[in-house]
């Protein structure tokens, strides 16, 4: 048995889902219906005529918050296991954890002061 024997099915599996996105657009493309209509071209098919702009800004506010929150809640996600394991790791992890925390506290207090929490 080569020590390339292994990566034949990885290979074989990278290959289809390389394949597959391909094969469905092309049957999708063979056996959807194809109509078309002047109405079919337009922004909206309800029957009514859009008017003035289709983009605005949006708030950036809300970016702010939804980064923050997907930074905190990442971070959760790393102190959970070092909870579970917390007794066999000693004070070193301890004080690594430690130092982590006294960090994000330092970054959500530069966003507080930032005012990114602030919904005006």
């Amino acid at each position: 048995m080569a020590l390339t024997d292994g990566y034949i099915p990885v290979a074989i599996l990278v290959i289809i889902g390389i394949a597959f996105p391909f094969i469905i657009m092309g049957v999708g493309g063979l056996l959807r219906p194809t109509k078309p209509e002047k109405e079919k071209y337009v922004s909206y098919e309800c029957g009514i005529v859009p008017t003035g702009e289709g983009q605005y800004q949006h708030n950036v506010q809300f970016y702010m918050i939804a980064i923050l929150f997907a930074v905190f809640d990442v971070e959760v996600v790393f102190m959970f296991p070092w909870a579970v394991v917390f007794n066999q790791l000693g004070m070193f992890a301890f004080i690594e954890m430690a130092i982590f925390i006294v960090i994000l506290c330092i970054g959500l207090g530069y966003a507080w002061k930032e005012g990114a929490l602030e919904w005006a």
